[in-house]
């Protein structure tokens, strides 16, 4: 049994929803560190070194921004350039919130790595990226994994690259599972909530012995909270300053108010999850005397006489001689005198 009181790792995706503005960005660290957020994250990438001049948009990505432009176009105009990161870092230092942000490519993990940061996060589109996976492994930060479009399988081949024990893919590596949290994630933008399953989440974690958490893309503040009762470590969920701003994500992101509820509602489970030791807690214990019951004169008896089921009874308070100690009481002879509804008392052999 975990006797651990829970402290979920709450992580406000900024992803690109600053539309490749550094001064939004600005903004939305504030933001989150007002929320009450653990992390701010963002999505860092060198665009060429990522999408290939014919790869095409995914499908809410067309629905959000048009067909105009490509996918490597799009990323072009709403990725910050690596310059950019240290000044959002420092910032995070000073607002009281850590920084964190995804590398998309080997340049950007070189930059993140030297910039520092307690987590190395990969996206759900690397987790069979064999060279990232490597270069990830090597960087000897730990990891927090998001899992969506993928196996048991390729969760499997992947955290074992990441610990150097693929017998396939060697890597260099002095990571171990206890250095890895692995996110159950859907990346459909928004996720239906037919397609959250977060059972995933579970069996995932029964699977591979490992910490899990749930990186959410739905529209709303319930999965993300339900999560959190399931035992999720980690909760990453996309925020905007404004949800009508243009952009692939920002339709399925949380503004500011409601990054704050979902904070909120989050700290409230976690106090409501407790530590699995059942108990009288301090604020019931008073209640145990008000709503048990104790064995009780069913009617006047006289000293001598024996209790018997038809001179006792049980009713509250519970103050009193337990009734489950009904049995012991039955049979024996009253001590003195008891008025209709006193509490019986009887020799200490009971």
């Amino acid at each position: 049994m975990n006797s651990e009181r829970q402290h979920t790792i709450i992580i406000a995706e900024a992803g690109v929803n600053h539309n490749g503005s550094l001064q939004r960005a600005r903004e939305m660290v504030k933001a989150a560190a007002r929320a009450g957020a653990d992390y701010v994250k963002f999505q860092t990438a060198v665009p060429e070194l990522v999408i290939s001049s014919i790869a095409p948009k995914a499908e809410y990505q067309k629905r959000l921004t048009g067909e105009e432009e490509s996918q490597l176009d799009m990323c072009r105009a709403i990725h910050l350039p690596l310059s950019d990161y240290r000044e959002l870092k420092s910032l995070c230092e000073s607002e009281g919130i850590g920084f964190m942000s995804t590398p998309f490519d080997l340049v950007s993990i070189d930059c993140l790595r030297e910039l520092g940061q307690d987590w190395m996060k990969i996206p759900s589109g690397e987790i069979t990226n064999l060279p990232y996976l490597r270069k990830i492994a090597a960087a000897g930060i730990p990891v927090i994994l998001s899992t969506g479009m993928s196996t048991m399988e390729e969760i499997e081949d992947a955290l074992l690259v990441l610990t150097g024990q693929h017998p396939s893919y060697p890597a260099e590596s002095s990571l171990t599972k206890d250095d890895i949290i692995i996110l159950h994630c859907n990346t459909q933008y928004p996720t239906p909530y037919s397609d959250v399953n977060l059972r995933a989440m579970l069996s995932i974690k029964e699977r591979f012995g490992i910490e899990v958490g749930y990186s959410d893309h739905t529209q709303g503040l319930e999965i993300p909270v339900a999560a959190v009762a399931m035992g999720a470590k980690v909760i990453e969920k996309h925020f905007t300053l404004d949800r009508s701003l243009p952009g692939p994500d920002h339709k399925a992101s949380l503004e500011p108010g409601e990054l704050s509820e979902m904070v909120r509602m989050i700290r409230n489970v976690e106090q409501a999850c407790g530590d699995g030791i059942k108990a009288v807690s301090g604020s019931e214990a008073p209640n145990k005397t008000v709503a048990r019951k104790s064995i009780v004169a069913a009617r006047d008896i006289r000293k001598g006489e024996i209790l018997s089921e038809e001179n006792i009874t049980v009713k509250r308070p519970g103050n009193g001689i337990s009734p489950m100690m009904w049995d012991k009481v039955i049979g024996t002879t009253a001590i003195r005198d008891f008025f209709y509804d006193e509490l019986i008392e009887t020799t200490p052999l009971l």
